[in-house]
């Protein structure tokens, strides 16, 4: 018994390896970030990869001393959230509807949201800018939200839709049975064991809605209405660029993204690990 269990592990050795050697290369970048934001700019120049000789936090206090820069955050947390919010609703009751509704329209429905998943929606943008300025949300941050909805639905729909094909028919015929309606259905049972599905469709989508720059630059030109991304580009120069305040705003920028991980990472990886399984 203790030989195979032995060579079980030794199984496993290649992989833990290679994850350690994938580990250090995904860290490796958010490292340096971190230790030249709280370095000044000769510093980063001597020595960009090593820590700091003194730790330098007058970067973050400019950046929020600097009331620009707050306002960006705010413009990208009003943008990022709502979309996610309306994400999540409108995918899980796509995704219900699709799920129950049995015939071809529905197929041919579910085709088609499948097809955004292969058409970049940038190809559109020319006529997204048309849209938005017959909308009258040009130069807004609400401009951002619809775009944001149509890019993630795709993926919302098809992580949903195979989801809730999963739930044994057994329990909604009971709560048809005790007179239960469908939202009733849909409140009580679909979302609850959707949890996993639904972290994960938000923490898939929430890394591209919040580093986005294309959208923000063509939708936004009024300094108060850009996004995060959008405002680092004031501190790009023409002939010298502040780098330590540029990494000590992108630093300030990846802590939304790593929060919400470590808040749903073990729905996350529920989610991933159950579509692994349905195949």
């Amino acid at each position: 018994m203790k030989r195979a269990s032995l060579e079980r592990q030794n199984l496993h050795i290649p992989s833990h390896i290679i994850l350690g050697i994938w580990s250090l290369i995904v860290i490796f970048p958010l490292w340096v970030m971190i230790i030249n934001s709280f370095k000044d700019r000769l510093s980063i120049y001597q020595n960009p990869f090593g820590l700091p000789k003194k730790w330098n936090i007058s970067n973050y206090g400019a950046i929020i001393s600097d009331g620009d820069f707050l306002g960006y955050f705010k413009n990208s947390f009003i943008a990022v959230v709502l979309s996610l919010v309306i994400l999540l609703l409108v995918g899980a009751l796509a995704s219900y509807a699709l799920a129950n509704w049995r015939g071809r329209i529905s197929r041919a429905l579910y085709f088609f949201f499948i097809a955004g998943m292969m058409l970049p929606i940038k190809i559109a943008s020319i006529r997204l800018l048309e849209l938005v300025k017959l909308l009258g949300l040009l130069n807004t941050v609400w401009a951002l939200i619809p775009i944001y909805v149509a890019m993630g639905l795709p993926v919302a729909v098809f992580v949903l839709t195979e989801f809730i094909h999963a739930v044994p028919h057994e329990l909604t015929e009971a709560a048809i049975i005790d007179g239960t309606g469908r939202f009733g259905i849909f409140a009580r049972i679909i979302v609850p064991l959707l949890k996993p599905a639904l972290a994960t469709v938000a923490i898939y989508n929430l890394v591209p809605f919040w580093n986005d720059l294309w959208f923000p630059l063509i939708f936004i030109s009024d300094d108060r209405a850009k996004t995060v991304l959008l405002g680092v580009t004031r501190l790009f120069g023409q002939y010298q660029t502040d780098w330590s305040k540029v990494l000590a705003v992108l630093t300030l920028s990846a802590i939304p993204v790593i929060a919400l991980y470590l808040v749903a990472s073990k729905q996350f990886i529920k989610g991933l690990t159950a579509g692994a399984v349905k195949g």
